[in-house]
Formats: C-alpha cells, sequence, structure tokens
C-alpha cells in the first residue's frame, strides 16, 4: 500500500514545510531591516547611544533649569512670609541685576 498526497500525514508534512519557508522568508525580511542593522553594528550602537545620552542630558538640563526658574518666580510672590520673603527678595533683586534689568547695578 502506497500514501496518496491527500492522505493527513503528507498533507501535514506539506503544511509545515510551508510554514517552515513562510517563517524563513520573514526572518530575512526582519534581518534586512534597518534597526536590526544599527543593532548588528558596534560602531553605529555606540554612536546612536551616545546621540540618545546627549539628547538625555540636555532635556535634562533644560527641563530642570525651566523648573527651578519657575519655581523661583513662584516662591519670590510670598513676600509676606518673613523668612521666606526676605531671601526671595533678595533673590530676585540679584537676577534683576544679573540681567541688566534693575534700576542700580552696583547695589
Amino acid at each position: 500500500m502506497t500514501q496518496t498526497p491527500d492522505t493527513p500525514g503528507q498533507s501535514d508534512q506539506q503544511e509545515a514545510t510551508a510554514a517552515i519557508q513562510q517563517l524563513t522568508s520573514e526572518v530575512k525580511t526582519f534581518n534586512n531591516h534597518r534597526f536590526i542593522k544599527i543593532q548588528n553594528s558596534v560602531s553605529r550602537l555606540i554612536l546612536m547611544q551616545f546621540a540618545r545620552g546627549l539628547a538625555f542630558g540636555l532635556g535634562s538640563v533644560l527641563g530642570a533649569s525651566l523648573l527651578v526658574s519657575i519655581l523661583t518666580w513662584w516662591l519670590s510672590q510670598f513676600e509676606f512670609l518673613p523668612i521666606i520673603g526676605d531671601w526671595m527678595a533678595v533673590l530676585a533683586t540679584e537676577f534683576e541685576r544679573a540681567t541688566g534689568n534693575g534700576s542700580n547695578v552696583n547695589q
């Protein structure tokens, strides 16, 4: 007795072969992707991580500067508090003097 192509064993084998061929094609496509090419090159990976670190550092510095300046301005509005108000008034005067907005630079 010989097996015909319509038997379940032969059909399962053909489906498995087709699935493996499709998977092989997808892996080749994935390996040709730009992200994988960057990850496979050590020099490109180092360059990308360096650029990422620079962007993170710059964003952190700018964000912190903006946050501190807004917080300082907001706290300088509380002149009715005896200790903080005096300190913030001096700090606001120093900021005005440093930026050249003060009336007398040499106070």
